[in-house]
């Protein structure tokens, strides 16, 4: 109750609001008064704060040591580990963009079952690489990640049958690397990475693909990627040979402007600036064109979970609040098939809610300042202390 809701992004906020829930979706929406409430109902005071539906992270990975034997971590230490990288920050619904698969069932089942708070997970389980691209293990244990089997294909039967293996499994969704990382670079070829697409798209799943390089880019969206899961400052300039066969094929972009920081934190800072310059320009000239983008961090792979940078960086490439909000909420929930109950917040849909301590529209990093985070009608967070930023 009093909060100014942001009911969808380009709606007009309701002012001194009252949203009831019951039985975890939203009984009714309005203006104070216009909605009658039960007796003996539960109030949250939200005075002076904004309330938006539930944030979406399209980005994650469950791939660190702690997620690991997630089905014999105790309860209250698994919630405090989504608390902190997930829910802290407003994220009701996420997308796990590689991990293994099995960990990441079992982490979600716990979730669903009640037995754990957290946000709902959706899943492409193991990375599918290029013969020779996947890193070796012992890079992986420098990285504090567990143990992982990373399938490498080299031809498009192998694609297929990698593809195949996993949807059979359960995965919501496959993702390839376009380009491996490391010198010299191993490139999975459009043939293998359209018989993969085709296997997935026959199901009704989406192909997420790392391009890391242009080369990277231009064969994922050439041959059945739905959604590239970062920008490629490396690539220079977005230029029109890139830009319109990704307008072309209709991707999505999950920008991750702060993972560069992050992934340069010990080079120069004039080229680490050059760089991270170069994915805010190549997101202004997405977004200019009406490219859709998804929010997404890189996080349980970065290991700095907070929002704060990434949302300045979209603000900076001149994303307006409206629209990173959408990134947050609708766009996510059109592109992931979820917009009948999520993304908005409207009677009938999940009970999926985010409380701020600011509004974003005059403060980007009230994003970041999350007071409530409500999933299915349950409260996943509550802050502790005043938000610091």
């Amino acid at each position: 109750m009093g909060g100014t809701a942001y009911v969808s992004p380009d709606g007009p906020p309701i002012k001194d609001s009252v949203i009831l829930i019951q039985g975890g979706s939203i009984a009714a929406v309005g203006r104070r008064g216009s909605v009658k409430l039960p007796q003996g109902i539960e109030k949250i005071d939200c005075s002076g704060l904004t309330i938006t539906a539930g944030f979406w992270n399209s980005h994650v990975h469950f791939i660190q040591r702690k997620w690991a034997d997630a089905q014999s971590i105790p309860p209250a230490e698994l919630t405090g580990q989504l608390q902190d990288m997930l829910s802290r920050y407003g994220f009701t619904s996420v997308f796990d963009t590689g991990s293994k698969w099995e960990n990441t069932r079992r982490l979600r089942e716990r979730i669903e079952s009640g037995e754990v708070l957290g946000p709902r997970i959706h899943s492409t389980g193991e990375v599918i690489f290029p013969k020779g691209g996947a890193p070796a293990q012992h890079i992986l244990d420098v990285l504090g990640t567990m143990q992982l089997q990373l399938p490498e294909v080299s031809d498009p039967s192998q694609a297929s049958a990698a593809a195949k293996k996993l949807l059979d499994e359960g995965v919501d969704g496959i993702k390839v690397y376009a380009a491996s990382l490391g010198w010299p670079t191993v490139v999975l070829n459009a043939p293998e990475i359209e018989a993969a697409a085709r296997e997935a798209h026959s199901r009704g799943k989406l192909v997420f693909a790392h391009p890391q390089t242009r080369e990277g880019l231009l064969n994922a969206v050439n041959s059945g990627a739905d959604v590239i899961v970062h920008t490629i400052p490396n690539a220079g300039v977005l230029d029109d040979s890139m830009l319109a066969p990704m307008k072309k094929a209709g991707v999505a972009v999950i920008p991750t402007l702060k993972l560069w920081r992050h992934e340069l934190r010990n080079d120069r800072t004039s080229h680490r600036a050059q760089f991270v310059k170069a994915g805010v320009d190549q997101l202004r000239t997405w977004v200019r064109a009406g490219g859709t983008v998804l929010f997404g961090t890189d996080v349980g792979y970065m290991d700095d979970y907070d929002t704060t940078e990434e949302y300045g960086l979209m603000s900076e490439a001149g994303m307006t609040a409206r629209e990173i909000l959408a990134s947050l909420t609708t766009a996510p929930a059109e592109r992931f098939g979820e917009s009948s109950h999520l993304g908005r917040i409207a009677t009938g849909l999940a009970a999926d809610l985010v409380v701020l301590e600011g509004d974003p529209a005059n403060n980007i990093r009230s994003f970041a300042a999350v007071r409530y985070t409500i999933r299915d009608g349950t409260m996943t967070y509550r802050a502790t202390t005043p938000f610091s930023h």
